[in-house]
């Protein structure tokens, strides 16, 4: 976070915020992804929208790449994105790394009702207690682990 600017991160926000209320107003249906992506498998009778709406993801994702050239990790002219390696030592190869993170995330997902996109972005709109736990139970342990590796 050496590099903050708070236009793109304030951009980023109102526009993830104006898609989850249009998903939510136009369709009646929250914006988290594990609950989306995770209904594809087996085909929910609901298939074609969360398709629709996953491929709007990647695709809007590589619009943004193509309109605004080097953005990255800090913003315009910042850093590439790279892939999350593998804590020094362990002697994991980080497709194997990239792949057990997914599995876990996953059943965490699962156990918890849902994903930090559910729950921090809809459900708190919607003043739901379970989600006001899960955020402070996503942040609180996002803070033991900055603690505990060192990794900012």
């Amino acid at each position: 976070m050496d590099a903050f600017s708070p236009i793109p991160a304030l951009t980023g926000g109102v526009l993830i915020g104006l898609a989850s209320a249009l998903l939510w107003l136009g369709n009646g249906r929250i914006a988290g992804m594990s609950g989306i992506f995770g209904q594809l498998l087996p085909p929910a009778r609901t298939v074609v929208w969360r398709l629709v709406f996953l491929v709007a993801l990647v695709l809007g994702t590589l619009a943004a790449s193509w309109l605004i050239p080097g953005l990255g990790v800090g913003g315009p002219g910042g850093a590439p994105a790279q892939l999350a390696a593998p804590p020094p030592g362990w002697n994991v190869p980080a497709p194997l790394w990239i792949a057990i993170s997914g599995l876990l995330i996953g059943f965490g997902t699962k156990i918890g009702n849902g994903c930090t996109s559910g729950h921090g972005v809809c459900g708190i709109a919607r003043l739901s207690r379970r989600s006001f736990v899960a955020v402070g139970v996503f942040f609180s342990v996002a803070i033991l682990t900055v603690a505990i590796t060192g990794i900012v």
